[in-house]
């Protein structure tokens, strides 16, 4: 790889600019590389906290560890990037910095793993810098892609891959059937994947032809991501593929109430295929529930917990036995799923307290009457 580093940490932006620079280092390190995204302000904050994290780790794991960095089109004030020398200097770690926003042109001038280039896009950045320092595609298979990616960013639209990016653009943008907070590993290789189809139909059509080919076949890369064995309806797909993710994780994702046993998703939408899918499939778990970034939830069940009384007992909410909603009250928001699960788990551990000294108090009225007569 480099002598200087053996494993990447790669924070990059939540567009297509931003996932393909980290496509591009997907194919050039494969296992040596483990990918954050966040959008600007207090997310980027928190990716470079959970790096922080899992390079202390790793490096528990493995004395001979020897991390980079690397963020790519996300731009650093100089008190971020003061930090982040600081922390990166404690964990011995390398930085480089990939950008071309011209906001962060003072940063830039402060830091020397600060390289700032506002003539392209990071994606072009990233592909040439891998390129001098990694040999990287010799064959310039990734050329053209990274052409369409270029020409959208910076909106050149007299290039002929003009057309092509736009379609690059939307199918991003729209890729939001897996939730990145809450699967991020599985977000990334889903854009991953979707930009590999559409770097091959860009390589094998004739280039006024590619970009209606691309907008006419996304629908089937799309389900060739999900499908695992048997064809199916995509959200039926979408919904077994979630699930085993689900089951995969169940313990880590799991919250409890009153004695019963649930798992948290957050903003995953699709909430009725998918959990009852997946309390088919498990058992041991009482009741699914998703939350959204405004507090509101939905609750399902199969037959284990009446979830129309959960809704209205914990959020003011209502519906139906086995598929109930309502919202959380001064609700908190994350852009960390373990912080996410931590302030919903301690939510419900209050509202059962509440309850229960609530019932405990009707009972000893109860009580006080029948002493009285």
């Amino acid at each position: 790889m480099h002598k200087d580093f053996n494993f990447i940490y790669h924070l990059s932006h939540i567009d297509l600019d931003g996932y393909g620079c980290q496509y591009l280092t997907s194919k050039a390190f494969g296992d040596k590389i483990k990918f954050y995204n966040a959008n600007y302000g207090g997310e980027v904050t928190t990716r470079l906290e959970e790096i922080y994290s899992d390079i202390t780790k790793d490096k528990e794991r493995d004395i001979n560890l020897k991390p980079l960095i690397l963020i790519t089109d996300l731009n650093l004030t100089t008190k971020e990037g003061n930090a982040l020398e600081k922390e990166a200097i404690k964990l011995g770690a390398k930085i480089v910095l990939l950008d071309h926003h011209s906001t962060g042109l003072n940063a830039s001038e402060r830091f020397a793993w600060y390289y700032l280039d506002t003539t392209k896009c990071a994606t072009k950045i990233t592909y040439a810098w891998l390129k001098e320092h990694f040999d990287f595609d010799k064959s310039s298979e990734y050329e053209a892609i990274v052409e369409a990616i270029n020409a959208i960013d910076i909106w050149i639209e007299d290039s002929k891959y003009f057309e092509y990016g736009r379609v690059l653009l939307g199918m991003i943008s729209g890729a939001r059937e897996v939730n990145r907070v809450v699967f991020a590993k599985e977000d990334n290789e889903y854009k991953f994947a979707l930009i590999d189809g559409a770097k091959e139909i860009l390589n094998s059509t004739p280039l006024d032809e590619a970009p209606i080919e691309l907008d006419e076949k996304l629908h089937f890369i799309k389900k060739n991501f999900f499908k695992v064995d048997k064809n199916d309806t995509k959200d039926n797909l979408i919904a077994k593929y979630i699930t085993k993710i689900l089951t995969k994780n169940k313990e880590a994702m799991s919250v409890t109430y009153k004695g019963y046993k649930g798992i948290l998703t957050a903003n995953t939408g699709n909430t009725s295929l998918i959990g009852n899918n997946f309390l088919v499939e498990n058992s041991d778990f009482d009741f699914y529930m998703d939350v959204s970034s405004r507090g509101t939830f939905s609750l399902r069940s199969n037959n284990k917990v009446d979830v129309a009384k959960m809704a209205e007992e914990i959020g003011g909410g209502g519906g139906h036995p086995n598929a109930s909603g309502g919202k959380i009250e001064n609700f908190k928001d994350s852009f960390s799923y373990k912080k996410l699960r931590e302030f919903v788990q301690n939510y419900l551990n209050e509202k059962e307290k509440s309850l229960n000294s609530s019932e405990s108090n009707e009972e000893d009225e109860s009580s006080n009457l029948l002493e009285d007569k």
